[in-house]
């Protein structure tokens, strides 16, 4: 490794909302290089413990290390976080007191120039968290039509231009399959080019990781493995870097803490449903400015919090 892994986003906001207890079971459902992990497990009592996922194997090996100190209280696997009931059932765990997700990629995944998620380095178009799946950037580039691509940079990008930039890489990849951020860089510049280009290469690398692991549809379903895995009174804890994700969180917690479901007519009665969960946070937490200078990475996280009723 030749990075070090980002400082933990909004931890003392994290703490307070994610530990209700200090003798459960906590998940850390992204473990990347262990800041929040530690910082958890330093609060908790010898009955306290914490199981951290992270489908990216750096970032297992990486925390693996760092947790050392806490022996068999920390255990990390090289999971994806869609997987979390069945790696606590393999473990016997049943329940726990909480869960955190701390969403996005962290600064040694953008650091690295190998793993190819920033168009600022000249490398293999990669993007997979987990090396062991096949699907890259490279085979979403070369192998999705042209519509699939420009829905993915409109979809998970919400770039205005996805259609020009769509066909522009469908054209380059007639001449020969475009297999470095550096190749795709040049044709989203000749499509937007001036101030506009960072923006615009940020999107559609942002779209392309998204697309290549399924982050959102993995978010939704373990969100709800996650909220059906919490004890009475446990909590779950969200930090998001982008609307859509957040957009996904919000949804979920409002759903899981309605009290009744509309009919939708004057004249029918709502249906009255028992609420799952306690919204902790009306409204997201952000970083205070202090946080924001010394950690940029903090301005754009949300933090959202629910309880288990």
């Amino acid at each position: 490794m030749t990075a070090p892994y980002h400082t933990p986003v909004l931890l003392q906001e994290t703490l307070s909302y994610l530990l209700s207890t200090t003798s459960g079971v906590y998940v850390d459902a992204t473990l990347g290089g262990g800041g929040h992990a530690e910082a958890i497990l330093s609060r908790l009592d010898s009955a306290g413990s914490l199981v951290g996922l992270d489908a990216d194997k750096d970032a297992i090996e990486f925390s693996s290390k760092r947790l050392q100190a806490f022996g068999k209280r920390a255990v990390a696997r090289q999971e994806n976080f869609r997987n979390i009931t069945s790696v606590l059932s393999e473990l016997g765990v049943s329940k726990v007191a909480g869960v955190l997700f701390d969403l996005g990629v962290s600064s040694f995944q953008l650091d690295e120039p190998s793993r190819g998620f920033s168009y600022r380095s000249d490398d293999r178009l990669d993007m997979r968290m987990d090396r062991r799946q096949r699907r890259s950037a490279i085979e979403v580039v070369n192998e999705y039509e042209e519509a699939a691509l420009a829905n993915v940079f409109w979809k998970y990008g919400e770039e205005r231009r996805s259609r020009r930039i769509a066909k522009a890489i469908v054209q380059n990849r007639i001449r020969a399959n475009i297999q470095t951020t550096d190749q795709l860089e040049k044709i989203v510049r000749n499509v937007v080019g001036g101030r506009f280009a960072l923006k615009s290469l940020s999107r559609v690398f942002q779209a392309l990781r998204i697309e290549v692991n399924n982050e959102l549809g993995n978010l939704i379903s373990a969100l709800q493995e996650s909220i059906n895995l919490l004890e009475a009174g446990g909590r779950v804890v969200v930090i998001s870097y982008h609307s859509l994700e957040d957009r996904i969180v919000k949804e979920t917690f409002n759903a899981q803490a309605a009290s009744r479901i509309p009919s939708g007519s004057k004249f029918i009665a709502d249906t009255e449903i028992r609420p799952t969960l306690k919204i902790l946070t009306k409204k997201p937490m952000l970083a205070h400015q202090q946080e924001v200078e010394q950690n940029p990475r903090a301005r754009s996280a949300k933090l959202r919090a629910a309880q288990k009723v």
